[in-house]
């Protein structure tokens, strides 16, 4: 059965390397990881180079702490001819309980292109990668 906020495309442990002076993580490696995960979800509907080139406000909720887990579920909002527009939601597992806290949710639009860097539609046939010759498939 489908979850209702998307599926899960990454899931990831917050090391210490990712805190900042107060010991709770960087907003700057979740939104790392917002930008992973949208990457993921918009590679799942064609094999492409995909690049952000649209990230919607990110309101952190709540902190994440060293040693939990962070999920990140992606939906498909909307799409256009070259792009998908993706919605991410963020939750930490505390590791004290177990339990699941949103921490964040965002819209980013991804765009797809080709081997010289111009939009294409994204139901196209896989790009090739130019810098080593090599498919992405």
């Amino acid at each position: 059965m489908a979850h209702p906020d998307g599926e899960l495309v990454l899931r990831v442990m917050t090391m210490p390397r990712d805190t900042n002076h107060s010991g709770t993580v960087f907003g700057g490696v979740i939104m790392s990881y917002i930008d992973q995960a949208a990457y993921v979800h918009a590679r799942s509907l064609g094999l492409h180079r995909w690049v952000t080139v649209m990230v919607e406000r990110v309101e952190f909720v709540a902190p994440v702490f060293v040693g939990e887990l962070v999920t990140l579920r992606a939906k498909t909002v909307t799409t256009g001819r070259s792009s998908v527009t993706i919605r991410i939601l963020v939750e930490a597992e505390r590791y004290s309980t177990g339990e699941n806290v949103r921490v964040t949710d965002s819209t980013i639009k991804m765009v797809a292109l080709d081997a010289n860097h111009k939009p294409i539609p994204f139901t196209n046939p896989p790009t090739l990668n130019s810098d080593d010759g090599h498919s992405l498939t």
